[in-house]
């Protein structure tokens, strides 16, 4: 099977700076896909490449089979991009700019979709309104909608959700799940770990222009529960001391709750007993676990220190 996204042996230099070096990746049809990396990883740079927006030093992109460079009006038929910056036309309405965008691919009559989108969007009021006039957050909606306005099987947001309210990020996630659910196939950049975590299938972690991991997300959290076995529970107390028989356990106190190491669940309700005896109460309890942010944090840590 064509994969939706394929990238060979890319490398990207910019004078004696190497963005990227040696990237290989292929992203399936229909797959939710995350790239993460700290700024300056080289995330930006790799989807200006496979968005035709830039050219790589050497090696090849393709997007549904067809090369970004020797097919490139094919390749950019297929793919959808949000960027990270706001850029917009200050002198359309959303629905003029939605219908000029239809044009730059060739498409008539396409109105009933742009309701669609813009519905799902809740751009349904701000339809008639001027790009100029429009909040950040609504700005970013549009972007969103201009992307999607030609149906492309593939869609690629760099930070969708950088600066906007809980509002917009629930109603881009809902509509986004339900496109991938439709068959597209998203790619995702977000410093927002916890959404990578939540809708995608498969992460690659970029430093320093190099892809350093590439595993789905539950292989990525078990192999960190494998290497740091058990879990932590934090505590608020009251009064604020702990029993000798658990400083043992204690592995951090911040902002005046516990962190404790256990092994299991079993040991919850012998250190719940313990508690009880000495006459503390629990004011907060929670059971903390493995997420993809601590896998982030070590790997970053751990490439860092190889490359020292």
């Amino acid at each position: 099977m064509i994969p939706a996204i394929e990238v060979k042996q890319v490398y990207k230099h910019f004078d004696t700076v190497c963005a990227l070096s040696d990237i290989h990746l292929e992203i399936k049809k229909g797959e939710f896909f995350a790239l993460l990396g700290p700024n300056g990883a080289g995330k930006t740079t790799l989807i200006s490449i496979i968005s035709g927006l830039s050219l790589a030093s050497a090696g090849t992109v393709s997007v549904m089979g067809y090369d970004v460079v020797t097919e490139y009006r094919e390749a950019r038929r297929m793919l959808g991009v949000v960027p990270q910056e706001l850029v917009f036309d200050p002198f359309f309405t959303v629905r003029e700019a939605l219908v000029i965008q239809s044009g730059y691919y060739g498409i008539k009559h396409n109105h009933d979709w742009i309701d669609t989108i813009i519905h799902n969007l809740d751009l349904t009021d701000k339809a008639n309104t001027n790009m100029r006039a429009l909040s950040g957050g609504m700005k970013r909606r549009v972007l969103v909608a201009q992307a999607l306005v030609h149906k492309p099987p593939v869609i690629i947001l760099d930070e969708p959700t950088a600066g906007v309210d809980v509002e917009l990020r629930q109603t881009l996630w809902n509509f986004i799940k339900q496109l991938n659910q439709d068959g597209h196939t998203i790619v995702l950049t977000t410093h927002y770990l916890e959404e990578a975590e939540a809708l995608c299938h498969r992460v690659a972690m970029l430093k320093q222009g190099k892809i350093v991991t590439l595993d789905s997300v539950q292989n990525l959290i078990s192999h960190t529960a494998h290497d740091n076995p058990g879990y932590s529970v934090r505590l608020r107390l009251s009064p604020d001391i702990l029993p000798p028989k658990l400083e043992k356990q204690v592995i951090s106190c911040v902002d005046g709750c516990y962190i404790l190491k256990i092994e299991d669940y079993f040991q919850i309700e012998p250190l719940l007993a313990l508690l009880r005896e000495t006459n503390i109460q629990i004011l907060e309890m929670q059971l903390l676990q493995p997420d993809l942010e601590e896998v982030f944090v070590n790997i970053m840590r751990k490439n860092e220190l190889e490359l020292k």
